[in-house]
C-alpha cells in the first residue's frame, strides 16, 4: 500500500479534511445505500481480529495489526445489497508503531482498493482522545464490543464509551458485541485463569437495556461463531430503524380503547 505522511496540525484542520476525503470516496462508491459501521471498544477486546476475521473469513494467526485497514464492499442482506464500509479505531492511547514520523503526524494508507485509511501516531491518551470522534462523522452504526472474559472491558461500556458516543453522536444507533465467547466456554483457559471473571449472557443483555442498544450479540472471532451475524445485524438495524414515534402512537391509541386493523 502506498504511503503517505504529513504533520498534524493542532487546529484539526487536516485530519478534519482527510476525514471529510474518506466519506466521499465511500459515497461515490456504486451502491443502493451506503453504511458506515464503526467500531469501538477497550483496546484488546478483539475488534480488529473481529474485523479480519469477518472480511477474510479467517482468523488471523501470525499477525495482527493494532488497527484494521478501512474496508468497503458491497454487502446482500434480505434482499437488499448495500455498500459496507469498517471503520476500526485504537481503544489505547496511542497506535505502537515503529517508526521515525514525528510523534505529533498523520498517516495516511491508501488501500488499493481505493479506500483510503487514516491512521494517528499520537504522543498520548489525550491527544488521541481528542481525535478519535473525529471517525465518528457519518457514522450509521456503532458496533460497541467488549471481551467476554474482561470485567473492565464491560464496565468501561457505561463508563467510558457510552459518554463519548452519546456527546459526539448522540442518535446513532448501537449493536454490543461480546467477543472471545470460545474464551468464555473454554475450562482450560478458565482453569489456568482462576481469577478469571466472566460476562454471563444475561449480564450481556443487561447491559443492553440499560445502553439502549439496538441488538446485543455474543461472538467468537477464532471459532467464526456469530461474527457475520454481528454485521449483518447492523446493516438491518440501519435498514430498519425501530419505529419508535410510530411504536408509541400506537400504545397512546391502545390505552385510549382504539384497535388497529
Amino acid at each position: 500500500a502506498q504511503v503517505t505522511v504529513g504533520m498534524w496540525n493542532s487546529d484539526l484542520n487536516l485530519v478534519e479534511q482527510l476525514n471529510l476525503s474518506l466519506l466521499t470516496s465511500f459515497h461515490t462508491m456504486n451502491a443502493s445505500k451506503f453504511i458506515k459501521c464503526v467500531t469501538v471498544g477497550d483496546g484488546a477486546v478483539g475488534k480488529t481480529c473481529m474485523l479480519i476475521c469477518y472480511t477474510s473469513n479467517k482468523f488471523p494467526t501470525d499477525y495482527i495489526p493494532t488497527v484494521f485497514d478501512n474496508f468497503s464492499a458491497n454487502v446482500a442482506v434480505d434482499g437488499s445489497i448495500v455498500n459496507l464500509g469498517l471503520w476500526d479505531t485504537a481503544g489505547t492511547g496511542s497506535f505502537p508503531l515503529e517508526s521515525s514520523f514525528s510523534k505529533n503526524c498523520v498517516l495516511i494508507v491508501h488501500h488499493p482498493l481505493t479506500l483510503d485509511t487514516l491512521f494517528t501516531v499520537l504522543k498520548g491518551q489525550e491527544d488521541y482522545s481528542r481525535l478519535r470522534p473525529l471517525s465518528y462523522r457519518g457514522a450509521d452504526i456503532f458496533v460497541l464490543a467488549f471481551s467476554l472474559i474482561s470485567r473492565a472491558s464491560y464496565e468501561n461500556v457505561l463508563k467510558k464509551w457510552m459518554p463519548e458516543l452519546r456527546r459526539f453522536a448522540p442518535n446513532v444507533p448501537i449493536v454490543l458485541v461480546g467477543t472471545k465467547l470460545d474464551l468464555r466456554e473454554d475450562r482450560g483457559y478458565l482453569g489456568d485463569h482462576m481469577g478469571s471473571n466472566v460476562i454471563t449472557s444475561a449480564e450481556g443483555e443487561e447491559l443492553r437495556k440499560q445502553i439502549g442498544a439496538a441488538a446485543y450479540i455474543e461472538c467468537s472471532s477464532k471459532t467464526q461463531q456469530n461474527v457475520k451475524a454481528v454485521f449483518d445485524t447492523a446493516i438491518k438495524v440501519v435498514l430498519q430503524p425501530p419505529r419508535r414515534k410510530e411504536m408509541a402512537r400506537k400504545k397512546r391509541h391502545r390505552r385510549s380503547g382504539c384497535s388497529f386493523v
